[in-house]
């Protein structure tokens, strides 16, 4: 494959993976397209193209030749300086030739335009029955604040330290979010579970969560107890680039949700979801997004292209 089939690929997985709908997908890159139609030539300047055919400004080509064919791929959680140097000496002295560095987590203009993303948890939340108003209202004041603190960093390390070392360098993000949240839906809808103990079961028995248990990481009841009923299960906390409102539990409550399943909570976020009785299942960060990453590259390995796991990723291969 080349360096952009694999990214195709990353936004094709993670549009038909996403809890929206394909037309609402399609429907918003529409507006942006009307949006850009709409700048004047010196603000199309400074117009990311990119978000005219793919929904996910924290996905990204960051380093390197769309063109390059790609055979072994260097992946991980996070890809900072460190991991770039580690798979250099790899690829000087293992007789391994990496022509690819693929992070999960965002760097560059991917981790610039991390909050643009979020408004995808609000849409999310009115398929769930939270009016969209209320949603959308709740989420601008959080997303904004991702702004800010994402504004501080120091976006372009990781993709200097790439293109001092001469390789090719993309992050996939919110498409790998997307499979895990399709995935443990299917699955919670499929079992059905009764109690915050069977869902649980459930997760535990996926190869992913079971190894970070091992590692002392496993899923954890933050809300609620084994004996709980688990009501209505939203997997609405596992995509949409970061921690959403924590004003937004309430709301949740009145849609009728029971349960939350997510990766990971904050304190004010847990205690909010508390006060609204609502029950809430961490299954794990690093291990939820092994399996988002591992079902994207289970589809590469198909092709042919080898897969080096790195920096946190508990790589499962599935049939």
């Amino acid at each position: 494959m080349t360096f952009q089939e694999i990214y195709n690929l990353a936004i094709k997985m993670g549009i038909d993976a996403d809890l929206r709908s394909k037309e609402a997908i399609l429907k918003n890159l529409k507006k942006v397209k009307e949006g850009f139609d709409k700048l004047t030539s010196e603000q199309k300047k400074y117009f990311d193209e990119e978000k005219l055919e793919n929904p996910y400004s924290d996905t990204r080509i960051l380093n390197g030749d769309p063109k390059a064919k790609i055979k072994t791929i260097y992946t991980g959680i996070d890809i900072d300086s460190a991991e770039l140097m580690i798979a250099r000496f790899m690829s000087r002295h293992s007789g391994r030739d990496i022509e690819l560095v693929l992070s999960h987590h965002p760097s560059g203009k991917a981790l610039a335009a991390l909050d643009e993303v979020m408004y995808l948890q609000a849409e999310v939340l009115a398929d769930y029955g939270v009016p969209i108003n209320i949603a959308e209202g709740l989420m601008r004041p959080r997303i904004s604040e991702v702004a800010r603190g994402v504004g501080a960093s120091n976006h372009q390390k990781a993709v200097d330290a790439a293109r001092h070392l001469d390789f090719n360098f993309m992050c996939v993000h919110t498409p790998a979010d997307n499979l895990v949240a399709t995935y443990l839906k299917k699955l919670m809808d499929k079992k059905n579970p009764e109690t915050i103990g069977e869902v649980m079961n459930i997760i535990k028995e996926i190869p992913e969560y079971k190894i970070a248990g091992q590692l002392n990481a496993g899923p954890k009841i933050f809300v609620g107890s084994e004996e709980a009923k688990a009501g209505k299960i939203a997997i609405s906390e596992i995509t949409g680039g970061t921690d959403g409102s924590a004003q937004i539990y309430e709301k949740m409550a009145h849609a009728g949700i029971g349960t939350i399943i997510g990766m990971h909570m904050k304190e004010e976020h847990k205690k909010q979801a508390q006060e609204a009785h609502i029950n809430v299942v961490i299954a794990g960060h690093i291990s939820s997004d092994s399996l988002g990453m591992n079902l994207f590259l289970d589809e590469l390995e198909k092709k042919g292209i080898e897969i080096i796991p790195a920096s946190g990723l508990i790589r499962v291969k599935r049939k």
